[in-house]
């Protein structure tokens, strides 16, 4: 699996908005990488979309609480990510 990173949608942003889209982004993509570790790191089995939600908790955890509350990610995107966590883990798969 490559890593998972966060793109945001740029459109339509003001230039001061614009400026702290990279940081953001950064930000964005450290807590869902580090949360892709945890949960890789503790999968046991779990239905893809209980790996998704865990992945969505545990990035929003790794945010300022500010940041975690405004964080409405593509969920299909967090779900590709589970399911390439789950498929790791299926027998015969590596």
């Amino acid at each position: 699996m490559s890593e998972p990173h966060v793109t945001l949608d740029g459109t339509g942003l003001e230039a001061t908005r614009q400026r702290l889209r990279g940081p953001l982004e950064e930000q964005l993509t450290s807590a869902l990488r580090t949360a892709t570790d945890r949960v890789r790191a503790d999968y046991a089995g779990e239905p893809v979309d209980e790996v998704c939600r865990r992945l969505l908790d545990e990035t929003r955890a790794g945010l300022h609480p500010d940041i975690a509350e405004g964080f409405t990610p593509d969920m299909d995107e967090f779900c590709r990510v589970a399911v390439a966590i789950v498929r790791q883990d299926a027998p015969g798969l590596s």
